[in-house]
């Protein structure tokens, strides 16, 4: 089984790097990929953990991004698989983010300051360092002053865009995500496509300009699908030649999602590892570049 969507403590994950590895390894996982936000902080923790018993280590991020529907930007996440973590162009577009991400997260405290008993301290306490901070972080913060009871109550009822304690953060244009990707030899991979639970999704037309622009594939069996989108966006994929995977998002404790709940099939690995510009981390092949 391949699982090729899983977080860490690096960002909003409870499981440090070596621990998703572990956690994959017991699930079964002959193969698992760590995709970060915007940070690739884990990798090297996550590789050491691997190249004893296993499972396989796809070195991989996940991107935050938008895309123009009409005039109002809509989220995207591309999950970049097997690039190189020093290319200029990528790795500026990611520090500007977490910056983003860190300056919003402080504006959003400041707004929940005024009605729940949180700091920004209380904040920090949540994470490990050089984590890249988020939504997720405030809402534990929030859990352990006792304000809410988990991360889905935090959401639903404070953290959500239309939330009055939201506030956006920079993400780059999802065209020329695709293409930074591209540039530093990585495969790029639509995460959650079809997630129209968690706000607005792009249409059609838009994932066809992300194809034009070099995307790969298309995360399509992913528990926020129901049947209707999945069946959509395989008749997407093959109409625009992409690569069908399935993932996890598993975030440990954070998050509902059991790691191995979706699957990627070995020869869409294959074909991920042939256009990436690294190899997939095997346990006999140890840990090289």
């Amino acid at each position: 089984m391949i699982d090729l969507h899983t977080h860490s403590t690096a960002s909003d994950g409870t499981d440090s790097p070596a621990q998703v590895v572990k956690v994959a390894a017991a699930a079964g996982l002959t193969a698992v990929a760590l995709t970060d936000h915007d940070t690739t902080a884990g990798w090297d923790e996550a590789a050491a953990a691997a190249a004893g018993e296993g499972p396989a280590l796809v070195r991989g991020i996940e991107i935050s991004a938008h895309a123009l529907v009409g005039a109002r930007p809509v989220g995207v996440h591309v999950l970049a698989y097997l690039h190189d973590p020093g290319h200029p162009g990528l790795l500026a577009e990611l520090r500007r983010t977490r910056e983003s991400r860190a300056t919003r997260a402080e504006r959003m405290v400041g707004l929940l300051a005024e009605d729940y008993p949180i700091t920004w301290e209380d904040v920090l306490a949540q994470t490990e360092p050089g984590t890249t901070i988020g939504r997720p972080h405030l809402a534990d913060a929030l859990v352990a002053a006792g304000a809410v009871v988990d991360r889905d109550e935090a959401f639903a009822t404070m953290l959500h865009t239309g939330s009055p304690y939201y506030a956006p953060h920079y993400a780059p244009d999802a065209v020329e995500v695709v293409r930074l990707v591209r540039d530093a030899g990585g495969v790029p991979v639509f995460a959650h496509p079809g997630a129209d639970r968690r706000g607005r999704i792009v249409p059609d037309e838009t994932i066809a300009d992300l194809a034009g622009a070099g995307l790969a594939g298309l995360e399509v069996h992913h528990r926020d699908h129901d049947a209707r989108a999945r069946h959509r966006l395989v008749v997407l994929a093959d109409a625009l030649g992409l690569l069908v995977t399935g993932s996890s998002d598993y975030h440990g404790r954070g998050k509902a999602n059991r790691i191995g709940e979706n699957t990627t099939t070995p020869q869409v690995l294959a074909e991920i590892e042939r256009q990436g510009a690294r190899e997939v981390l095997r346990p006999e092949a140890g840990n090289h570049a």
